[in-house]
C-alpha cells in the first residue's frame, strides 16, 4: 500500500512540473480589450470664430507724462489717486543747468544783436560790405533760433497735467536722474472718456480680427453682466516682452462707476470672416483648457488617437473646432472616458 501511495505523489510532480514546461514554453499572448465606441465623420464647412482674450481696462485718454529735457527730479507734486486739473503742476526739475544754458544762449544772442547793429552801421557809412551785414544778419537768426530752443526746454522742464483727470501711476520720484521722455505720471480723465479694454491676440488671431468687428466683454466687478463692445484697434507691431499683439475694445455702454483703471477682464470677440471649421457635440472635448481642448480621433477605425484641438465657440452643446482635425477621418464621440493613446476600439451603432 505504502509503495502505492509513493507512485502516485511521484506521478502527480512529473506531471505538474510537465505542466509547467508547457506554460514556459509557450507563454500566453494577452491582447487589450476592444472598447465599444461611436464615432462621427468629420466635414468641414463655414462657420463664425470666435476668440477669447483677457486684458485690463483703461481709458482712450491714458496719457504717459514726461519732461522733454533731462536731469534730476526736483519734486513731484501729486500721488497715486490724486485728482488732478488741466494745467496744474504736478513735476519739476533741478532747474540750475537748464537756465545756466538759457543764460549762455542769451549771451551770445545779445552779442549778436550787438554785431548786427554796429555792422549795419558801418553798411550805411559805406565801410562794411553787403557780404558782412548779411552774415551778421544770418548769426543773429540762428541765436535767435537757439534761444526759443533752450526757453522751450526750459518751459518743458515742468510737467503740467494735460487736461481733468487722475494719478494712476506715480513712475519717479524726487531726487531721480530721468532722460528726455522717461515716463514720470501716468493719467487719465476724469471720466470724461470712453472705457476700453485691452486684450493681448496671437497672431494667427491678430490676422482675422478687424475693426469694428463686436465683442462681449464680462469682469468680475459686474458679475453676470456682458457689456457689448467694438474693435476700435489693433496694434501693427508684436509686444517684444509678450509675443503677442494688443487689440483695443471700445464699450458700448457707459460703466464708469463700476469699474477702474486697471482691473483684469475677459472678452469674446466675433470676427466678420467665417473660416472652414468642424462641428462636434460637446460631449467630444476632454480636458479643455480656454480655447484649447482634445478630443479622440481614429484614421483606420481601429485605434484611436488622442489629437489637441482649437476651439472656436460653443453654443447649446454644439463646439466649433477651428483647427487640429485636418488629418482625422473620424470622430469618437462616446466611450472617450475609457481610452488612451492607440487604445484597440469596436464601432457600434
Amino acid at each position: 500500500m505504502k509503495k502505492i501511495i509513493e507512485a502516485f505523489c511521484i506521478a502527480i510532480v512529473a506531471f505538474t512540473m510537465h505542466a509547467c514546461h508547457e506554460a514556459k514554453s509557450s507563454p500566453r499572448i494577452i491582447r487589450d480589450e476592444e472598447i465599444p465606441v461611436k464615432v462621427m465623420q468629420l466635414n468641414q464647412r463655414l462657420a463664425q470664430q470666435t476668440i477669447q482674450a483677457s486684458g485690463q481696462f483703461t481709458t482712450e485718454d491714458e496719457t504717459i507724462l514726461s519732461f522733454k529735457t533731462g536731469g534730476i527730479i526736483n519734486e513731484v507734486q501729486v500721488k497715486e489717486g490724486d485728482a488732478v486739473r488741466k494745467g496744474q503742476l504736478v513735476a519739476t526739475l533741478h532747474l540750475t543747468e537748464i537756465n545756466a544754458q538759457v543764460q549762455q544762449v542769451k549771451f551770445n544772442y545779445e552779442k549778436a544783436l550787438r554785431d548786427y547793429n554796429r555792422y549795419s552801421n558801418l553798411y550805411r557809412d559805406s565801410v562794411a560790405t553787403l557780404e558782412q551785414l548779411q552774415n551778421t544778419k544770418t548769426a543773429l537768426d540762428i541765436a535767435q533760433q537757439q534761444l526759443n530752443t533752450v526757453r522751450f526746454n526750459q518751459s518743458y522742464s515742468e510737467i503740467r497735467a494735460t487736461a481733468d483727470g487722475y494719478v494712476l501711476k506715480k513712475l519717479a520720484n524726487a531726487g531721480q536722474m530721468v532722460n528726455p521722455g522717461d515716463p514720470v505720471l501716468q493719467t487719465n480723465g476724469a471720466h470724461q472718456s470712453a472705457w476700453i479694454l485691452k486684450v493681448a491676440v496671437s497672431d494667427i488671431e491678430w490676422s482675422v480680427i478687424k475693426a469694428g468687428n463686436i465683442a462681449k466683454v464680462e469682469t468680475d466687478a459686474l458679475p453676470n453682466h456682458l457689456v457689448e463692445g467694438v474693435v476700435s484697434k489693433k496694434t501693427e507691431g508684436i509686444d517684444p516682452a509678450t509675443g503677442t499683439f494688443t487689440i483695443n475694445i471700445l464699450l458700448k455702454e457707459n460703466i464708469t462707476a463700476s469699474i477702474a483703471t486697471g482691473l483684469f477682464g475677459k472678452a469674446v470677440i466675433y470676427p466678420s470672416a467665417q473660416v472652414a471649421a468642424w462641428s462636434i457635440p460637446y460631449d467630444a472635448l476632454l480636458d479643455g483648457d480656454a480655447g484649447d481642448a482634445f478630443v479622440y480621433a481614429t484614421n483606420d477605425y481601429k485605434t484611436a488617437t488622442k489629437v489637441k484641438v482649437k476651439v472656436g465657440r460653443i453654443d447649446k452643446g454644439d463646439v466649433t473646432i477651428i483647427s487640429g482635425l485636418e488629418r482625422a477621418k473620424a470622430l469618437i464621440t462616446s466611450g472617450s472616458a475609457y481610452l488612451k493613446e492607440g487604445s484597440s476600439i469596436k464601432i457600434t451603432q
